[in-house]
């Protein structure tokens, strides 16, 4: 009896060690890397003291850097909920 229990808890241990991301978040990802690179070359167009170099490029790497790749790493899928019963 004891050996039947250690052995499904050790399978239902070896279950729980998948890989966290998933193609979602590697979207998301994706996402984030092209918005950084649309502020690098926002960043890089114009002079100096333009709008887009001022403005527009820092708010994209602040987007970029700061809320889609860590919403990438952070973002998991709610399980659906088991309806007890049936």
């Amino acid at each position: 009896m004891k050996k039947q229990v250690v052995k499904k808890v050790r399978e239902s241990k070896k279950k729980k060690s998948v890989f966290p991301l998933t193609s979602e978040n590697y979207f998301i990802f994706g996402i984030g890397i092209i918005i950084i690179v649309f502020g690098y070359v926002a960043l890089s167009t114009g002079p100096a003291d333009s709008f887009w170099s001022l403005t527009v490029a820092p708010i994209l790497l602040i987007i970029g850097y700061c809320v889609v790749i860590p919403l990438a790493i952070l973002y998991k899928r709610k399980a659906p909920k088991e309806q007890m019963g049936d």
